[in-house]
């Protein structure tokens, strides 16, 4: 039929017929030119569409919800239970091969290789028991507990280290200090000397002049111009004498001067060769990793052209003895015969190659050492020179020791707080495994028998690997105390004990 008013034609359908005469369903399209019979195919002829079927669409709207978290527990729950079933059906099943393998026995004797398969299985058996007991709780907080105790051993090892460095430190300084004492006191010694020869030096001087004065006032009734002139001289000497006094006062000022000028540029001295000491040193350390990194470098890369090498004679060896087996003709021998000189002649070469790289080594060896010598003998002359460090650099250093000393023991606080409180969090969940563990059980009353064994021969386990654990501990060589920590903290957990 033609819409009027829209000018589109209008479009009839028409009933699929019967499924007993298979037709294909059609539509009918009637415009103002003609009328069109069409066929709706039962297929999609491109290929691209899907039809679901109404339980399909089902369960994909289904899995696109997402569950709230009752749901995920009570999923959760439900695979849990799967589980448990699962794992009681296992061990029914086991129970009725084993009660099987009793009756096999008692009726006829197992031959060699059912005895031998059956220890294969036992050892499976428990082997797979053990990983699953390593994987327990109360064997997992077992082993942090083993290892807290080794880095505790660890550190109290570093502390006590620290402590030996901090005392040799003292005793270093004590020593420098007497020394620079003594040094101290020997260049008092000598300024005192040296002020008591000047001394007497002056008095001597003053004596002379008095005895001149007396020598010339007693001529001086005999002759008045000799007496001016020798007065005039007197004074001009009694001048000069001051002078001179004045001069070596100033040249006394100006020889400590010196003196603490040249005390002040040796300890320069020393800072300096102490720094250009530590400096070497770190550069002789990088030098000797860089020599041991690149020597076990050099040996990798040795190792691995030996065994590519050694592939690549095999390969040669099996090449040339199917060739062999293939042909047994004069060119077969001919060509095993040039492999076998090719063979020799690598072989040769190898050992030529080793011969000679065990020469360089040896040679970079010695060369080391000469250098290590020199390296030890520089150190021993920069030691002599560090006698006159100032005390100063010494306490800027302790200060440094021991504020980073209270870092680290601020820091293994902070450690030891944090791993107190990860032990607390795993004891808190144990214990509400062990709570859900009774609620469970309560809930499964007729179970309770086997469970009940099944926690006795689990507890009997978990001491065993305990006891295990504690010898395999001691036989390591960890000092007793962390041995009885451990013990005590294993005997306090309620897993294990009870």
């Amino acid at each position: 039929l033609w819409n009027h008013k829209t000018g589109e034609p209008h479009l009839l359908s028409q009933s699929a017929p019967s499924q007993n005469t298979q037709k294909p369903e059609t539509v009918r399209i009637i415009t103002k030119d003609l009328i069109r019979d069409l066929k709706i195919p039962s297929e999609d002829p491109s290929g691209l569409s899907i039809i679901l079927r109404p339980s399909e669409i089902q369960r994909i709207a289904t899995a696109s919800r997402v569950p709230t978290r009752e749901e995920r527990e009570a999923m959760l729950e439900a695979q849990q239970k799967e589980r448990e079933m699962a794992m009681d059906a296992a061990e029914e099943r086991k129970a009725h091969i084993r009660q099987a393998d009793l009756s096999r026995q008692k009726n006829q004797g197992l031959s060699e290789l059912e005895a031998e398969a059956k220890e294969r299985a036992q050892y499976l058996l428990e082997r797979a028991n053990a990983m699953r007991m390593e994987q327990e709780d109360e064997v997992k907080k077992l082993n942090e507990l083993i290892l807290g105790a080794q880095c505790h051993a660890v550190r109290d090892a570093q502390i006590l280290e620290r402590q030996q460095i901090l005392t040799e430190l003292q005793e270093e300084e004590r020593r420098l200090d007497a020394m620079m004492e003594v040094d101290r006191r020997k260049a008092l010694e000598a300024q005192e000397q040296i002020d008591e020869l000047r001394k007497h030096q002056r008095i001597q001087g003053k004596q002379l002049i008095v005895k001149q004065i007396e020598e010339r006032l007693e001529d001086r009734m005999l002759q008045d111009e000799i007496k001016e002139q020798e007065g005039q001289q007197m004074l001009e000497n009694l001048e000069r004498i001051q002078m001179e006094e004045l001069e070596a006062l100033e040249r006394k000022k100006e020889e400590r001067q010196r003196l603490q000028q040249e005390i002040l540029r040796i300890n320069e001295e020393s800072f300096l060769a102490k720094e250009r000491k530590k400096e070497e040193e770190r550069l002789a350390d990088l030098r000797a990793v860089e020599y041991t990194r690149k020597k076990m470098e050099r040996e990798a890369e040795y190792e691995a052209e030996q065994r590519r090498i050694m592939r690549e004679k095999e390969k040669e060896v099996a090449r040339l003895r199917a060739m062999q087996e293939r042909e047994r003709d004069h060119k077969a021998e001919q060509d095993e015969l040039r492999a076998r000189r090719n063979q020799e002649a690598a072989e040769r070469d190898w050992r030529k190659k080793e011969k000679e790289q065990l020469k360089k080594k040896a040679e970079v060896e010695e060369r080391l050492k000469a250098a290590r010598l020199q390296q030890v003998t520089h150190k021993e002359h920069l030691l002599s020179i560090e006698a006159g460090r100032e005390r100063a650099e010494f306490e800027r250093v302790l200060r440094a020791q021991q504020a980073s000393i209270s870092k680290e023991k601020e820091k293994e606080e902070k450690h030891r707080i944090k791993l107190l409180r990860h032990a607390e969090g795993v004891r808190q969940q144990v214990r509400e495994r062990e709570m859900q563990a009774i609620a469970l059980r309560k809930e499964i009353y007729k179970e309770g028998d086997r469970l009940n064994e099944e926690a006795r021969l689990r507890r009997i386990r978990l001491d065993q690997i305990k006891e295990k654990k504690l010898s395999e501990l001691k036989a390591a060589g960890l000092p007793e105390k962390y041995c009885n920590e451990v013990e005590r903290k294993v005997h306090a957990l309620p897993a294990l004990t009870h």
